[in-house]
């Protein structure tokens, strides 16, 4: 069988999904890196966002599709529940981080940090005392989802899990995520826990936003 082609930065946390899922499962894959709008990347997404797959004759863009793809191509351990409500609810956190989460957490709050929109390239402390509000607030969700059993979904560690761990790396990279993360007390154990896992730690970024290319990497 081909071996898979994940293509983006691995500072995207879209990016480390996809490659944390092969971690997991021991798939042998290619990370290519690449920036947004790398030509690589708009041969298979629409508007040149990251990560996109290529795998044999497969191309496939948006992480949650390659992470099924990759789940459903290569054999256990999966990271997709089998049981329909267990599904069900990773599929449910996972459209909750991504269409909620993602903007508020990363897109907002890290974003001030990591590409302010300022005269002087300094952190924009007005957008970021905006959103705190809100990052209190998503962040307590999460605390209280992890509460019973440790994970998002059931007692296991599925997909839902593997996409919002690398969100809550970033957001402890700045101070005020740093704080309200240790605040939460079982969301900052749900955290340490599940960052100690191999694939987390194999997959861990350099500081910044997605940059410049780097060479193709070959993981086994």
């Amino acid at each position: 069988m081909a071996t898979p082609e994940i293509i983006g930065s691995i500072r995207s946390t879209y990016t480390r999904t996809t490659c944390m899922v092969c971690e997991e499962k021991g798939i042998k894959y290619v990370l290519m890196e690449r920036p947004l709008h790398a030509p690589e990347i708009l041969a298979i997404h629409p508007f040149g966002k990251m990560p996109v797959l290529r795998h044999g004759d497969v191309e496939l863009f948006e992480s949650k599709a390659i992470a099924t793809y990759l789940d459903r191509s290569f054999p256990a351990p999966f990271v997709f529940p089998s049981d329909p409500h267990l599904a069900a609810l990773a599929e449910q956190w996972v459209s909750l981080v991504n269409t909620v989460m993602d903007r508020t957490l990363i897109r907002t709050y890290l974003f001030a940090y990591i590409a302010p929109k300022t005269a002087d390239g300094a952190p924009d402390r007005e957008a970021i005392d905006a959103v705190m509000p809100a990052v209190r607030e998503q962040i307590g969700v999460l605390d209280k989802a992890v509460a019973r059993t440790g994970y998002l979904v059931g007692e296991q560690f599925t997909f839902a899990d593997i996409n919002l761990l690398p969100i809550l790396h970033r957001v402890g990279q700045a101070p005020e995520g740093a704080e309200t993360l240790a605040a939460a007390t079982h969301l900052a154990r749900y955290y340490d826990r599940h960052a100690a896992r191999p694939s987390f730690k194999s997959t861990m970024p350099p500081a910044g936003a997605p940059g410049r290319a780097k060479p193709t990497i070959a993981k086994t």
